[in-house]
């Protein structure tokens, strides 16, 4: 791999790398990197390897959290704005201005998600407040109807596949459009493991937030225990093979063969 010969010929810039090249990282090239260790005969052939696997691990790690942690930071100025302004019009009228610039993202949306989840289960909390969290919460459902995130609409594709290995494949195929995350089909829709998990526990936490109401998904479809199993059964897969084996080393016992 020629990501592999960057690294090896650059080891003191593999933070600089990881930053340019994040995408690169996937799983093939961690299977690439166990599959030399195993062909290499020579024992400090084979540790340089591994050492270097661990070090791609680590600076994954940490660029994956700072990035995480700007958006969380973004999202809350975002929020906090639209909780400041003057009036619950003006606090609607944000979040569809959002929507249109396509700023309505899915940091925003699970903030939106949660402080309406908490307003409706406190006791003490007055009514008011869980009205204006009410009205801001379903305008942006509304809102993000009308912008139809790539995300929702390939959610929507791999719901409708029947067969989980079939599913499951186009889960890997929508995480891999190749090199310059140029897209190998031009009707394919491509996205990124943290992302979707993101638009995934959205859509959970608004099915269970209001099981009654019209959400983000059609009422029906998501109603449907089949559905909902799929969502959660998708989220595990997200985290179990893609954010937990890739992102969370620290958490895999044995990231790298050193047999």
């Amino acid at each position: 791999m020629e990501l592999f010969t960057e690294l090896r010929e650059n080891p003191a810039d593999i933070n600089a790398i990881v930053a340019r090249r994040r995408k690169d990282f996937t799983g093939d090239f961690f299977r690439h990197l166990n599959f030399l260790v195993n062909a290499y005969n020579g024992l400090d052939e084979r540790d340089g390897i591994v050492r270097l696997g661990a070090k791609c691990l680590s600076a994954i790690h940490a660029y994956d959290c700072t990035l995480e942690q700007l958006d969380i930071e973004s999202a809350q100025l975002k929020f906090d704005d639209i909780l400041n302004s003057s009036s619950l019009d003006g606090a609607c009228d944000k979040i569809k201005s959002l929507a249109k610039a396509k700023e309505l993202d899915s940091s925003l949306i699970l903030l939106i998600n949660r402080a309406w989840a908490a307003a409706k289960e406190s006791t003490t909390m007055n009514d008011k407040v869980k009205d204006i969290m009410y009205h801001i919460y379903t305008t942006t459902k509304e809102s993000l109807k009308s912008i139809s995130p790539p995300e929702m609409k390939l959610l929507k594709y791999l719901l409708n596949i029947e067969e989980p290995e079939e599913r499951f494949g186009a889960l890997a195929t929508a995480f891999s459009p190749g090199d310059g995350r140029e897209a190998k089909d031009e009707d394919a829709l491509y996205t990124t493991p943290s992302e979707l998990h993101k638009w995934i526990k959205m859509l959970l936490d608004s099915y269970h937030l209001n099981k009654e109401e019209t959400d983000f998904m059609d009422a029906r479809k998501m109603s449907d225990p089949v559905i909902i199993q799929r969502l959660t059964l998708l989220k595990e897969m997200i985290e179990e093979e893609y954010m937990k084996r890739y992102i969370h080393p620290e958490e895999e016992e044995e990231p790298m063969d050193d047999s």
